[in-house]
């Protein structure tokens, strides 16, 4: 009995010993009840595979109560959120390219005359469906939707026109992956994954890794400003970053047969603006992490939300609005939308302008507080 009772004592008090570890590593501890509460606040509330109020501009040739019925049935379904009046249909095509719609519906001169003629008018609903799940559900269901608007409208001397057979012809032009492949979709966005991923934690850890061997104090013993040392240490992880890139891209070249139609400046200038802005985030990880098993910790719980609230997985118009404003102040959001435009919609520096401007930003601030919490350490 003595023997077991020895062994339970033992056991106890490395117990207590364990728990008296986890009191004083505050942030493990911490990171361990947060991490699933993020998953579960995520993908119970953010994730949402059916995406609706999608921005939809419009170009109507005639403004007629069948069109305006038409309209306000579109309106009402949910999917559609007519935000754009285009005095130009040729507006269309930067307008997709850019992101800032998702359609694009024309109606032509003559739509109602030749409705009511029975001619069976055509309607244009050009798509941006470069990610296939954001595009397809309210794509499936136009046609429905246009015929049951049209209900109101057609009674009385109307009445043979009531949808039978649909009475309009919905062209659908979905562009940029109109066959709606997969791959197009999730390899370029893969490349600002594996970059955050690894940019981030390389350098967390590495930093994290001189201060835990001691050889960080020769560093503090040199004259180096904290800016200067902070170049020194992320320049060669830039270069690591464009190894990746370069990997990246020949195997969706040639494996996946992703296509490349923009400049390859644009997405070369998003790339140094990217990588740099993620090597800063890892910085700052290094200074906050006492241990590297903390620093990737912090960098997992980082890359969570980026890969889940950035688009990549999920179609980002189809998450809350709360969600959509996390998503926008993290680095991979902006970038996704840099390389699937440059590679998806042949966008040029002109379309993607505003995504970069936003990176950069990131990246000055992230920068900043960098060399702040370093300048700190030293002290």
């Amino acid at each position: 009995m003595s023997g077991f009772s020895g062994t339970v004592a033992r056991i106890g008090a490395i117990f207590r010993k364990e728990l008296i570890q986890m009191r004083r590593d505050r942030m493990t501890f911490a990171m361990m009840l947060m991490i699933p509460v993020v998953q579960l606040i995520i993908f119970g509330f953010a994730i949402n595979m059916d995406p609706k109020h999608l921005p939809t501009a419009v170009y109507a040739g005639e403004k007629t109560p069948i069109v305006r019925t038409l309209l306000s049935g579109m309106h009402n379904s949910g999917y559609f959120d007519l935000s754009r009046e285009l005095d130009d249909p040729r507006q269309s095509e930067a307008l997709l390219a850019s992101g800032k719609v998702s359609f694009v519906l024309t109606i032509p001169p003559g739509f109602s005359d030749k409705l009511i003629r029975g001619e069976r008018p055509q309607l244009l609903i050009e798509a941006d469906a470069s990610d296939p799940a954001a595009a397809s559900n309210a794509i499936g269901r136009i046609q429905t939707i246009i015929d049951r608007a049209l209900l109101h409208d057609l009674t009385g001397p109307l009445a043979s026109l009531a949808p039978r057979a649909s009475p309009i012809d919905v062209v659908i032009h979905p562009k940029y992956n109109p066959e709606g492949i997969t791959q197009y979709n999730i390899v370029p966005g893969l490349l600002g994954v594996i970059l955050t991923m690894t940019m981030v934690m390389m350098t967390a850890v590495a930093m994290t890794r001189e201060a835990e061997r001691g050889t960080l104090e020769n560093m503090l013993a040199m004259p180096g400003k904290p800016g200067e040392v902070m170049i020194g240490k992320i320049t060669p992880y830039i270069g690591v970053g464009l190894v990746q890139t370069l990997i990246v891209l020949l195997l969706a070249h040639f494996l996946f047969e992703v296509p490349f139609l923009g400049p390859l400046w644009v997405l070369t200038l998003g790339l140094a603006l990217f990588i740099v802005a993620n090597l800063a985030i890892g910085f700052t990880i290094s200074t906050v992490a006492r241990s590297q098993m903390q620093a990737m910790q912090m960098t997992f719980f980082m890359l969570l939300p980026s890969i889940l609230l950035s688009g990549f997985m999920f179609p980002f118009r189809g998450m809350p609005v709360w969600a959509q404003t996390l998503g926008e102040i993290l680095p991979l959001t902006h970038f996704l939308r840099v390389v699937r435009g440059v590679m998806l919609k042949s966008a040029g520096f002109a379309e993607v302008r505003g995504e970069l401007l936003i990176i950069l930003a990131i990246m000055l601030v992230t920068s900043l507080v960098a060399i702040l919490r370093y300048r700190r350490t030293l002290d």
